[in-house]
């Protein structure tokens, strides 16, 4: 079991792969949450295998975090789009089996 934690910058109207696809290993757990303060309002855009954001899950105002967890969750490149009038830091996790 692999455990990895990672932090990424996304500037303003960036798409950026925030975790890559595993090639070897199985992903049970990922999370992805944006740092910033409780009263900051932020708009960014997760999507899953899918560059042109077409599909999304939306992070926006105090909805700063999402994470999935099981056997069967998702397997492929998870992408940010940050959407928002600033820069932003993800935290990224995951662990694979």
């Amino acid at each position: 079991m692999v455990q990895t934690v990672n932090s990424v910058l996304v500037l303003l109207g960036e798409k950026k792969v925030v975790l890559e696809k595993p090639h070897i290993l199985h992903r049970i757990f990922f999370s992805v949450r944006v740092l910033a303060r409780l009263d900051t309002w932020v708009d960014m855009k997760i999507s899953f295998d899918d560059p042109l954001f077409l599909s999304h899950y939306r992070l926006n105002g105090p909805d700063k975090y999402f994470e999935a967890t099981g056997p069967d969750i998702f397997q492929g490149n998870v992408w940010a789009f940050n959407n928002s009038d600033t820069n932003y830091w993800l935290m990224t996790s995951e662990i694979l089996c």
